[in-house]
């Protein structure tokens, strides 16, 4: 069903439509709890790099879609990687939502997961 919905968002709303991102977005994630980590990193980064040119690189979206990236770096125990996307999207979102917001929160935590299954 989320294939669907991507392939008729894109369609009837264009590839770089936000609504179209949010469901390649939610493909990715659908990959991602089936396992299908490659894909589920694929399509990930073809949703990162849209919503960078689109919508900015300090977008809420794109540090969303940074985020999402860094959590299928996790999962494959790329680590160092998950690590450095997560320090960027943790300092950005300090800067462009301030130190207390939810968001920012969920990127230091990720961040110290991270650390954590490094040994550190």
């Amino acid at each position: 069903l989320n294939v669907q919905v991507m392939e008729m968002s894109k369609r009837v709303l264009g590839e770089e439509h936000p609504d179209t991102l949010t469901s390649m977005s939610n493909l990715a994630l659908t990959y991602s709890n089936q396992g299908r980590l490659k894909e589920a990193e694929e399509l990930n980064v073809q949703v990162m790099e849209t919503r960078k040119r689109v919508l900015g690189e300090e977008h809420p979206d794109t540090l969303t879609s940074m985020n999402n990236l860094a959590l299928i770096y996790s999962n494959q125990g790329r680590l160092k990687e998950a690590e450095e996307l997560e320090v960027q999207v943790m300092e950005m979102r300090k800067r462009v939502l301030g130190e207390e917001h939810p968001d920012t929160l969920t990127s230091m935590n990720n961040l110290a997961s991270t650390y954590s299954d490094q040994g550190r």
